[in-house]
């Protein structure tokens, strides 16, 4: 890791975490004239083209004020949440999203715990201000996913915004965080609910076309959350017999980089490589699949920051995010 490294995905967050447009908007309409400027809606989250990406836009500049700390890029990352977190903006927020029990659920709402748990792990007077000034904001996105979780009969196995194994995974983590056992539970339980019996999974129609995230990698990166290191060579064995052995992934080439959907597969390059490093990790010590997992790892990782740039803001708006938390999360 180097500064310019964390500096090099972190501009990317911080040239558009208050560029209010283009924007898409996602939000029902109750009655006529209902619909403002995304700005007024939600005065903390507008920027970066979606809510969902200004969160994790967010969750980027705090990670890399904290691994640049004491660095001039530092306070500037420290002055942009200063103005962006603010206990008044927040709680617009919260208002909003208490009233839209659907919205950006489970994608966007597990980013904005994963931001919570980065500002929680900080220490310094402005993460505890900011760290109280979001607390209702993630208590009310809490609710929502335990309610969902509770009341979902099958797991959403897409490559987008909606799959859950995705979003559990980041909920885990923010729960091991702020150490709330309740949460961690009901994520572990419905966990095996939803992927304890998985088998056979049909790697080769991976991917689809407009993919960031892998369905089967996504199912393996939550259970080896779960299950101890035999277990879980056990659960892949079943789940995905063929992977590292007579299969493996290779990385995707987007058509066309311009494309908001079509840009998907650069992120899909990175969030296979830190899925299978962590499939890797948990695996046993002399797995015969470590190798050839690494090695495609380490290929999704060089062909995904391919597309790590500011050319195109249809990517430029959020795969900084993806790239840093493939390579500096915590």
């Amino acid at each position: 890791m180097t500064s310019m490294d964390v500096q090099r995905f972190a501009k990317l967050a911080l040239d558009c975490i208050d560029r209010e447009y283009p924007y898409h908007l996602s939000h029902l309409c109750a009655e006529p004239g209902e619909v403002e400027s995304p700005r007024s809606l939600t005065p903390v989250f507008y920027g970066c083209f979606d809510w969902h990406s200004a969160v994790h836009g967010h969750w980027l500049v705090a990670r890399s004020m904290d691994l640049l700390a004491g660095s001039v890029f530092s306070d500037t990352c420290r002055e942009a949440l200063s103005r962006s977190l603010t206990a008044e903006g927040l709680e617009v927020e919260n208002s909003y999203v208490a009233d839209h029990p659907g919205f950006e659920r489970p994608y966007g709402l597990a980013w904005l715990l994963t931001l919570v748990a980065e500002i929680h792990l900080q220490e310094g007077a402005d993460a505890r201000r900011w760290r109280e000034a979001i607390r209702p904001l993630e208590q009310t996105a809490i609710k929502h996913l335990q309610s969902w979780l509770l009341k979902l009969s099958h797991p959403n196995r897409t490559g987008t915004h909606n799959q859950t194994a995705f979003a559990m995974v980041l909920a885990m983590d923010w729960a091991d965080a702020v150490g709330d056992d309740v949460m961690q539970s009901v994520l572990r339980e419905r966990a095996l609910d939803f992927f304890g019996s998985d088998y056979g999974y049909a790697l080769h129609l991976e991917p689809s076309g407009e993919d960031f995230l892998s369905p089967s990698l996504a199912g393996a990166w939550l259970m080896c959350r779960v299950l101890e290191p035999s277990d879980f060579s056990a659960w892949i064995d079943r789940a995905m017999p063929e992977l590292g052995r007579k299969f493996k992934f290779t990385p995707v080439v987007p058509g066309d980089r311009s494309d908001g959907r079509l840009c998907h597969l650069d992120g899909l390059n990175l969030s296979r490589a830190w899925m299978l490093r962590d499939i890797v990790v948990a695996l046993p010590e002399h797995d015969a699949r470590l190798e050839i997992l690494s090695v495609s790892a380490d290929a999704h990782e060089l062909a995904g920051l391919e597309g790590v740039s500011s050319k195109y803001y249809a990517g430029s708006h959020w795969l900084g995010t993806f790239a840093a938390y493939l390579r500096h999360r915590r």
